[in-house]
């Protein structure tokens, strides 16, 4: 039929092609698997050992950006790694990691592995083919008819190279047996329009086992962007178990001052243990709601029943200095439709839309983890200084050197931004995929590694610290300049 068409019709050919190629589409099977016997555990607790001397916490947050975003986040771990005497540095100090699409990748190595997973990341994942196994051909009418329809990949491409080259099978059952990083993979639930965090109260909701799932199926949840993947699916379990929501929940139903992230959050869990409402959770690209993964800080935050959580007590009297980095590996847009009366239109337009939504959205959580995170110091210190000189030595283990009011939080976005021009015009080139060249790959470590040795926050972090002072790299450390890339 599509061969008797007129030659002179390329474009009808296509769309009948299209719609006749619809029964390609590409449906993903439920992820996850039920859970019965209680709620999940935590994704992990921080052992005895972490916590003998841990005066430092530092947190995290890889924005998307494909493999761009994945290298400029292990650059800025390779930064941490080399800001302190050491082997590993700062990573040791590292308590949390959130992860957006490409960043979700870097993020859960580093939460499963902690600081023996930097050094070999370059050249397990970085400067491989991620696409290996991806259909991505812009002129193969099967990979656009699947795109059209709901996506041209299934979860199995993308996340059986991971599982490939990094995972190995690992579960966020493994990942709380062998690890003292919280670590959160951020996607997006596209029916509610919110952010969904791969975490045990959220699995709880869905009477489904979190430590059953593996690593790698979650970063492709995260990394799922729309056309290119179809969603990753969900099922809702809800009548295999005796759900019960949390107490936070309740609470905020009827509490006005609820922040609207934590009444999102707690419509959308309510929503997962009612059958009526919802069967199947569809995930996407975790950066369509926030590009940046702060979110979840924000609601974790907002839902705390106690001044100092997500922190335990006891973190909260030995911690003195903490730091929040958040990356951005997002590029500048190159809007030439600006520069004439025309456009954008069709994919151009749509696309602009969606940037547009996603830079706002993401803006808005960042600056709402800013002042949550100026509000969370003020209650820390109002805690510790409520406490006994006996609750003090429970808690921490000895009163020598206590000081309730000695606590300060720094918190800075890093990107391409204060590199210089030249620099950051390259790194605008690179596109946002999950294949790049080695040159690309490097160009984009390199960002990352020199905007985190610059970034003012961090450095007043360090000068905060005993000995502390500007990042300097250890001798005999290599480093590419722009003009090698």
């Amino acid at each position: 039929m599509i061969a008797s068409l007129p030659k002179a019709a390329p474009i009808i050919r296509s769309a009948v092609a299209a719609v006749l190629l619809s029964a390609c589409a590409i449906t993903n099977d439920p992820i996850n698997t039920p859970k019965s016997d209680g709620p999940n555990a935590p994704l992990t607790e921080v052992s005895a050992d972490a916590l003998a001397d841990d005066s430092l916490f530092i947190g995290l947050a890889f924005s998307g950006g494909g493999m761009r975003a994945s290298a400029f986040a292990h650059g800025m771990l390779e930064a941490l790694q080399e800001a302190a005497p050491g082997a590993d540095g700062l990573l040791p100090h590292v308590r949390l990691v959130t992860g957006v699409s490409g960043g979700s990748v870097t993020a859960a190595y580093f939460g499963f592995m902690g600081p023996r997973g930097v050094n070999g990341y370059r050249e397990k994942y970085l400067i491989k083919d991620a696409e290996k196994y991806m259909a991505n051909s812009p002129y193969n009418p099967v990979t656009i008819a699947r795109g059209l329809s709901g996506g041209a990949n299934g979860r199995k491409t993308f996340g059986r190279f991971l599982d490939e080259t990094l995972f190995h099978g690992a579960t966020f059952g493994d990942l709380s047996r062998k690890s003292d990083i919280i670590t959160w993979i951020n996607a997006a639930d596209v029916a509610n329009r919110t952010s969904f965090l791969f975490s045990p109260e959220t699995f709880d909701a869905l009477c489904s086992d979190l430590s059953k799932l593996p690593l790698s199926e979650a970063v492709t949840a995260s990394a799922a962007f729309p056309l290119v993947f179809s969603p990753i699916v969900l099922e809702a379990h809800t009548q295999k178990c005796d759900y019960r929501e949390p107490d936070w929940l309740t609470s905020a139903r009827f509490n006005p001052e609820a922040t609207s992230a934590l009444k999102a959050h707690g419509k959308v869990l309510e929503s997962y243990a009612d059958p009526e409402k919802v069967k199947y959770v569809k995930l996407l690209d975790g950066g369509t709601t926030d590009n940046f993964g702060t979110i979840a800080f924000a609601v974790e935050r907002a839902k705390a029943q106690n001044p100092y959580g997500p922190l335990t007590a006891e973190q909260a009297v030995r911690v003195n200095r903490m730091l929040f980095l958040v990356a951005n590996a997002g590029v500048e847009s190159n809007h030439k439709w600006t520069q004439r009366k025309k456009g954008p239109g069709g994919i151009e337009l749509a696309l602009s839309i969606v940037n547009s939504s996603m830079a706002s959205a993401t803006r808005t959580a960042y600056d709402a983890m800013r002042l949550t995170l100026n509000d969370w110091q003020e209650d820390i210190v109002e805690y510790r200084c409520s406490l006994s000189l006996a609750q003090v030595r429970q808690l921490r283990g000895s009163t020598q050197g206590w000081d309730c009011a000695d606590l300060k939080i720094f918190v800075s976005e890093v990107s391409f931004e204060g590199l210089d021009e030249e620099m950051r015009a390259q790194l605008n080139e690179i596109p946002t995929r999950l294949r790049l060249e080695t040159e690309q790959v490097d160009l984009a470590i390199q960002a990352g590694r020199m905007s985190t040795r610059a970034n003012p926050e961090f450095n007043g972090f360090l000068r905060s610290l005993d000995g502390g002072g500007p990042v300097r790299p250890p001798a005999g450390a290599t480093r590419i300049t722009p003009q090698q890339s």
